[in-house]
């Protein structure tokens, strides 16, 4: 007979939030980690709860490029040289899945998850005391020359076309909203909807002590194994302790893949290396996070710190930090404002990334015994609460709200 309830493996902001959700549900939850409560990518990013964010990284555009790519080192999208054989498997779903008609429904599935996220994050804000953390003025993507700006707004306009608000800005637009941004030619696009974090590591301190007043247990336990068996799941733990749990959610992010290998479902998922820059002192450089849409990273306002986060580099699990990669972001950082020449701190951490930028949000092949809520890559911070709701209707065996065919994990 199985010890637990639900257990889940991972306690990053999909765990946190499915747990708080579960456990306001009704259900006994034990929440395992290896670390501390969100100290991974949860922590990491940028900060934005981006309705906006509804582009997958492949597209045909991507695909011209590919070829460039993968000789360049410091750009947006990056591959690691050591890990472009290991890579191939996930790369050739990932061309698949870039070309126009895969790329449209990439988009649209992504759409339907992400366009509420603001309201959805306040609502779990405000119930856990920590709506001071939420800013609302919007996000920015800066465009430095007129080319770029007309050569974005194809897919500036699918996204409005799927229900994105955003005002189009002009340099002098920009120059006010944002005075200490280098001038551009371009112009930007403002997302008015989307909200944003002052500090994600403190957001996921509120967030753990929230879910254990409502009574979610916490263990501090590395899973080597998931095995289910008839009326139970099997957990075996590095520490040579087995638990048993009636179900259980598979929310370990870039480590996901493993477990879901263990239960006999196959994905696809590798690892995209984030990292980050932050600048003590320098939060008044912005008043919103902006992007700048060429070199694909965020500088966004923190308390007491200015944060630059973004890129894509493939890589795994077990590389070092990247000191070239550290050292491109930092010369970005320094062309924007010269005075920010060296960091305070360099942060890098891993999101599980999809060859179609959807995460995976089903029951397993065996049904609701085990439950995958994984592959959020960027979007995990935003796309937490609507994951925790498509979670415990697999879990507890209800329809869900919003269909989830397009996020099954056996779509590939």
């Amino acid at each position: 007979m199985a010890d637990q309830d639900v257990v889940i493996i991972g306690a990053g902001v999909i765990g946190l939030v499915s747990a708080l959700e579960l456990k306001r549900r009704g259900r006994s939850v034990l929440l395992l980690d290896r670390q501390r409560p969100g100290s991974g990518a949860s922590m990491g990013n940028a900060g934005t709860i981006a309705d906006f964010a509804v582009a997958p990284i492949g597209s045909p555009a991507l695909l011209k490029q590919l070829p460039e790519i993968l000789l360049q080192q410091d750009g947006p999208f990056s591959i690691r040289s050591g890990a472009l054989m290991s890579l191939m498997p996930w790369l050739g779903q990932f061309v698949w899945q870039s070309l126009g008609s895969n790329a449209r429904k990439n988009m649209q599935a992504i759409a339907a998850l992400t366009l509420d996220a603001g309201s959805r994050w306040q609502a779990l804000a405000t119930s856990i005391n920590a709506d001071h953390l939420l800013h609302s003025k919007g996000c920015i993507y800066v465009y430095e020359s007129k080319a770029s700006f007309l050569l974005a707004k194809q897919d500036l306009a699918r996204r409005a076309a799927l229900g994105v608000p955003m005002q189009w800005l002009s340099p002098a637009d920009l120059a006010v909203l944002e005075p200490h941004w280098p001038q551009v030619e371009g112009g930007g696009v403002l997302f008015p909807a989307a909200q944003s974090v002052l500090d994600p590591g403190k957001l996921m301190q509120e967030l753990t002590e929230a879910v254990v007043k409502e009574g979610v247990e916490l263990m501090t336990a590395e899973v080597q194994e998931v095995s289910p068996q008839r009326g139970a799941v099997v957990l075996n733990l590095s520490s040579g302790k087995r638990l048993q749990a009636k179900q259980v959610v598979v929310a370990a992010g870039a480590h996901s893949k493993k477990f879901a290998d263990q239960v006999g479902d196959a994905v696809p998922l590798d690892t995209e290396r984030g990292y980050h820059l932050e600048y003590d002192g320098a939060e008044a450089r912005v008043s919103r996070p902006v992007c700048s849409a060429a070199d694909g990273f965020y500088c966004s306002p923190m308390l007491g710190r200015l944060r630059a986060a973004g890129t894509v580099e493939l890589g795994g699990l077990a590389a070092p930090v990247s000191g070239a990669r550290v050292a491109s972001l930092s010369r970005r950082v320094a062309a924007l404002f010269p005075d920010l020449q060296s960091p305070s701190r360099v942060w890098m951490g891993f999101r599980p990334s999809m060859p179609d930028s959807r995460p995976v949000i089903s029951p397993s092949r065996l049904g609701r015994q085990v439950v995958y809520a994984f592959g959020h890559g960027h979007i995990g911070l935003t796309l937490a609460p609507v994951t925790a709701t498509l979670v415990a209707a697999c879990i507890s065996g209800q329809s869900p709200a919003l269909p989830i065919d397009a996020y099954r994990v056996d779509r590939f």
